[in-house]
């Protein structure tokens, strides 16, 4: 199986596709899937774009929305995972997963799918540590503090993905773990980027949770992005013997090193999207305790035995098959002849996609939910066992810090990188 993998996207999935079709002509070959490692900037019209954390002078349409109204077609399935600069407002309506357009599938907050037999995980946003033991506070509509914290990386994602005990073939990440600059040139890095060398030599350059998440799944392919530079790096685990291939990738632009293809050992097929059974447990497992104030997750409310949830998942994915639940748009499309629509819905759509999987696992939907009105979460049907939350609304403290997050945008001041 060949797989494209890209850096940041910024919205340019033209140009991207028109890379990779161009590849294939000149080297006569057959890319099967296409992995996009962040800021993909998914966005469906004018009112996405205020969700999008970019100065305004900077925000652009780009090429999303044709592929979101049907106007073009993917050329290969693409998966990918969120950034810092997304139009998060879409993304939230995805946040287990789904299809942002037709072949386009968004891995969701945190995630697990299957591609044929091959496993892939990711995590979206990035690491700020002053968020992360935090819930999914942030509600829409985002007022402008939201916007800047609403993608960073929370532990209660981190720990489901922490729970998985299968092999994980390929993991995505948007920001690099932390200390992987051990593992490839670092000499080369600093000639291209030297103002990174204090944030290595503090151990602040990169996620700590993605360092804990490689030291824990040990991938065979890992891959980020976000500090918009070619990086490459291997990682030898101290458990077995594994060793994790390291990847970083620029963001598209002429002569920049946005993309890779690699060769992986599958099956025959089919290649083919398909919900991923281990992943789904997990879910049904820790959903009651989805936290959403500033507190953090509480666990002892997760009752449900895991095997128990296993059991149920795999009967349900018998019955009803693997494949993930159709697309169907939820917001108005950009239209270039028209005006911006006043009329655009400022507030929350519920994604049909999230309503039948959390319906398929007898889930009840929380995401929407304003802390003041939530009850305690309903869990299936087939389990006995309770769940209570503690819904305490407190205030979210004022965060100063400026969360410009792509390093060179801060260091060069290259307009082109906002």
């Amino acid at each position: 199986m060949r797989i494209a993998v890209e850096g940041c996207m910024h919205g340019d999935l033209d140009n991207v596709y028109a890379t990779l079709l161009h590849l294939q002509e000149v080297q006569n070959i057959k890319i099967d899937l296409l992995l996009c490692c962040g800021d993909f900037q998914a966005v469906r019209n004018e009112k996405d774009l205020e969700s999008l954390n970019v100065p305004p002078k900077y925000r652009s349409m780009n090429s999303f929305w044709k592929y979101y109204s049907g106007e073009k077609a993917a050329p290969f399935p693409t998966i990918f995972i969120g950034g810092n600069h997304e139009a998060s407002n879409y993304l939230w309506e995805l946040y287990y997963g789904g299809w942002a357009a037709p072949q386009l599938y968004f891995l969701g907050f945190a995630g697990v799918i299957k591609f044929g037999n091959i496993r892939i995980g990711g995590l979206s946003g990035i690491y700020k540590s002053h968020h992360y033991n935090m819930g999914h506070y942030e509600k829409l509509p985002y007022n402008q503090r939201d916007i800047r914290s609403i993608y960073h990386v929370r532990e209660y994602d981190v720990h489901k993905l922490l729970q998985i005990e299968e092999p994980i073939d390929i993991f995505l990440s948007h920001d690099w773990p932390v200390g992987i600059t051990d593992g490839g040139n670092l000499k080369a890095l600093l000639r291209q980027k030297p103002f990174f060398e204090q944030e290595i030599q503090e151990g602040t350059l990169g996620s700590k949770p993605a360092a804990e998440l490689l030291g824990k799944l040990r991938p065979p392919y890992w891959f980020s992005a976000h500090l918009h530079c070619k990086f490459a790096a291997l990682v030898q685990h101290e458990q077995g013997g594994q060793s994790t291939k390291f990847l970083a990738l620029d963001k598209c632009l002429p002569g920049r090193k946005f993309l890779q293809v690699i060769e992986i050992e599958s099956g025959p097929g089919p290649h083919e999207l398909q919900l991923d059974e281990e992943w789904l447990a997990i879910t049904t497992k820790y959903n009651a305790v989805l936290p959403l104030t500033i507190r953090s997750a509480n666990y002892n409310n997760a009752h449900l035995d895991i095997e128990q949830c296993r059991q149920f998942v795999r009967n349900k994915l018998r019955a009803r098959g693997p494949r993930p639940f159709e697309f169907v748009q939820t917001a108005p499309c950009y239209n270039p002849s028209q005006p911006v629509a006043d009329g655009l819905f400022h507030g929350f759509y519920k994604n049909p996609q999230t309503e039948g999987l959390l319906q398929f696992l007898e889930l009840e939907y929380l995401l929407n939910k304003m802390p003041e009105s939530r009850e305690p979460a309903a869990i299936p049907a087939s389990f006995a066992s309770g769940c209570s939350f503690d819904y305490d609304i407190e205030d979210i403290p004022i965060d100063d810090v400026d969360d410009v997050d792509d390093t060179d945008d801060l260091k060069e001041a290259d307009p082109e990188d906002a």
